[in-house]
């Protein structure tokens, strides 16, 4: 069995409106489930390749912020 699980799971989401898609992401951190792991890492892969660099930049201080209160 061949299972793309990246493309189940744009598929999954494929024409959500915004108020969807914040109900998934906040879903899934809310419930600390790790097999929501996945799809936020799809989520975050999309984030990321539509970013511009200023984007980019503005989330990499939110992460670097975020690790070094860990």
């Amino acid at each position: 069995m061949d299972l793309n699980l990246r493309k189940a799971i744009k598929n999954n989401i494929a024409g959500n409106n915004e108020e969807q898609l914040e109900a998934t992401i906040v879903d899934a951190v809310e419930s600390g489930e790790e097999k929501m792991l996945p799809g936020l890492g799809v989520l975050f892969e999309m984030l990321w390749q539509g970013a511009n660099e200023k984007d980019k930049k503005y989330v990499l201080d939110i992460l670097e912020q975020e690790t070094n209160q860990l």
